[in-house]
């Protein structure tokens, strides 16, 4: 087997976080007109209890971001890199924002709207995540 150590807990740590948030948005997404002939209380419901766990996975992402960040000479790589990273440190931003925005709208339009926001920001810092590490 190869060997276990820190770099591999990091990434394993950040990419299981990654799953919850970015791949739990996806299938709550695809639950929702289902769980919505549950009642009309049970979107709400499914919403708060994934967000207990969404959120924690969340700041697991954000620390382990900053720990992946720690570990490589982030002023050795190119403009390109700042680049690429700085919009993907944009896009993590609007996905929390467009989460915490969703968890507190009260029309249908505002959830949908802000729901979109979060996992389209989401899915392109997943996609910058795996552009910066290749």
């Amino acid at each position: 087997m190869l060997p276990v150590d820190w770099t591999t807990v990091r990434l394993f740590l950040h990419v299981l976080a990654a799953t919850v948030w970015v791949g739990g948005q996806l299938t709550l997404a695809g639950l929702v007109p289902t769980v919505r002939q549950l009642g009309p209380d049970a979107p709400r419901a499914v919403a708060r209890r994934f967000n207990r766990i969404a959120w924690v996975a969340f700041a697991v992402l954000v620390v382990t971001g900053v720990w992946n960040l720690l570990a490589i000479d982030v002023g050795s790589r190119t403009t390109a890199y700042h680049v690429t990273l700085g919009l993907k440190l944009v896009v993590v931003a609007a996905s929390g924002v467009g989460a915490a925005l969703h968890a507190g709208a009260r029309s249908r339009a505002a959830l949908a709207a802000w729901g979109a926001v979060s996992l389209a920001a989401a899915l392109g810092a997943t996609f910058l995540g795996v552009l910066l590490a290749g």
